[in-house]
């Protein structure tokens, strides 16, 4: 075990935060009206008076933009946390299926499955998890039957205060970069570092976000609405739900 330096830290997030960024900006290019549209629930939209066509595509944008940027930044902070973790513990991206990291600390393997928040799945993806877990223990013991495997769900934020569910630990926010690092503070110490370039990055996503909602309000007008600019709701729906020949 070594004692983590916030200089390695600092240095890991201004060299690869940009990877956020750039697949944020990137996640814009292949968006689609068509491919958001069919997403979204038709009768909601009517149901909140909505009636201009750039309401309906900021509704889509932003619901688009909330789920993808949760999936793109918790996959950059599963990368940051297997880095402070090989810092400390030698800690390693794991092979085994469903799980993301496995260290040894005071003889113990920890298999850890890392997600961005406490309220991360339903019951059938919690059960998932347990599953892999189980699998991925007879794998390690395969080859040493006294292996003592601890498994753990980390999560990068929010809080859960009964970490122990019996078969796992559930870590969230200031426990778990706690557990991967020795280091309280740690889960404050990060945010500034994230900051780095970010109003310049979020300049240039802003501009393409821009140029996406007025090429979707255009479509949009084209496709779904009448000739006084109203929203043809017979046709936004048929093209929502309609069954296909």
């Amino acid at each position: 075990m070594a004692k983590l330096k916030m200089d390695d830290v600092t240095k890991y997030v201004e060299e690869n935060i940009g990877d956020f960024h750039s697949r944020r900006i990137a996640s814009l290019d292949h968006l689609k009206l068509n491919t958001v549209l069919k997403k979204k629930n038709p009768y909601l939209f009517k149901a909140k008076h909505i009636t201009k066509p750039d309401e309906i595509v900021d509704g889509l944008l932003n619901a688009f933009i909330s789920s993808n940027e949760e999936t793109i930044f918790g996959n950059w902070l599963e990368g940051l946390a297997i880095f402070i973790n090989q810092k400390v513990f030698d800690g390693r991206k794991s092979g085994i299926t469903g799980i993301d990291l496995e260290f040894d600390h005071k003889n113990t393997r920890y298999i850890v499955t890392i997600k961005s928040g406490p309220n991360w799945g339903n019951s059938g993806q919690i059960a998932k998890m347990k599953a892999d877990f189980v699998s991925a223990k007879k794998t390690l013991r395969t080859s040493n039957h006294k292996l003592h495997v601890v498994a753990v769900n980390g999560c990068c934020y929010g809080q859960d205060d009964t970490p122990d569910k019996g078969d796992y630990f559930k870590y969230c926010g200031q426990r778990f970069w706690t557990f991967l690092s020795e280091n309280g503070t740690l889960y404050t110490d990060i945010i500034e570092p994230l900051g780095h370039t970010a109003m310049q990055r979020n300049q240039e996503f802003l501009e393409s976000l821009n140029n996406i909602r007025t090429q979707f309000i255009l479509e949009f007008i084209q496709n779904f609405c009448l000739e006084d600019g109203s929203i043809n709701w017979i046709k936004l729906v048929q093209f929502n739900s309609g069954t296909r020949k």
